[in-house]
């Protein structure tokens, strides 16, 4: 594949893959979200299974027209946004960080949300188990940028990553990246323009630019804590 870069296109960087570390602390968890732990989370927690074993599909009680897949969901505003969005897709999230998932706890009970399977954890680890080729779509927004260099083999886009990732999406499969960090966005473009397998949708900078039209924003997102405006990234499997 030749790689496309538009007009005023992030520059490009490389170093080496690393292991993808998680903050998986931070503020104790409210006596409502240490319930939704306790009841909720066991009955939509996705297993960690055996290599290329677990059809997605089968996690869900309606048969999904599509299973998308968020890595490091956060807060998870994005993740229950899109689900509430599109009630016939199967919905899957992974985020090391308890007080994120409490948050989507909270979000899917009151949304009443029956479409959303989540794991505490390491995103990679649950995509290991998944069959090959059987996610429509993944999501990896404003992840941790671990801006210091000693940490950039921390950060979940890695050429490794990149590869795990096109292994699940069906051909035709959509994955989208954001950021709001300008390294990190030039890191990322070089790691997934890397892959033959995967093709840069962008044909004029606007196109990465611009919010899409079916992005929802999260409150992290409006807080503008990095050092450039959010950046969007649209690749699809070839």
């Amino acid at each position: 594949m030749e790689d496309k870069q538009p007009d005023n296109a992030p520059g490009q960087a490389l170093l080496t893959f690393g292991k993808t570390f998680g903050r998986a602390g931070g503020r104790p968890l409210s006596t409502r979200q240490k319930g939704f732990f306790a009841d909720l989370y066991p009955r939509i927690e996705i297993p960690i299974a055996p290599a290329n074993s677990l059809d997605p599909s089968t996690l869900f009680d309606h048969d999904p027209a599509e299973i998308w897949f968020e890595i490091g969901f956060g807060g998870g505003e994005h993740l229950t946004g899109q689900a509430q969005r599109h009630p016939q897709i199967g919905s899957i999230g992974v985020e090391p960080f308890a007080e994120g998932v409490g948050k989507a706890l909270t979000q899917i009970s009151e949304l009443e949300l029956t479409n959303v399977r989540l794991n505490r954890g390491d995103a990679r680890d649950v995509l290991l188990g998944l069959k090959d080729e059987t996610l429509d779509r993944i999501f990896i927004m404003f992840p941790d940028p671990w801006p210091k260099t000693r940490h950039h083999k921390r950060r979940i886009v890695q050429h490794d990553s990149v590869a795990l990732f096109v292994s699940k999406l069906k051909p035709g499969g959509r994955l989208r990246f954001a950021t709001d960090v300008m390294h990190y966005a030039d890191w990322a473009l070089e790691r997934f323009c890397a892959n033959d397998r995967l093709d840069w949708t962008a044909t004029a900078a606007d196109d990465w630019r611009i919010p899409p039209q079916d992005h929802v924003t999260t409150r992290y997102q409006t807080k503008n804590l990095g050092d450039c405006k959010p950046v969007y990234f649209d690749f699809i499997r070839l």
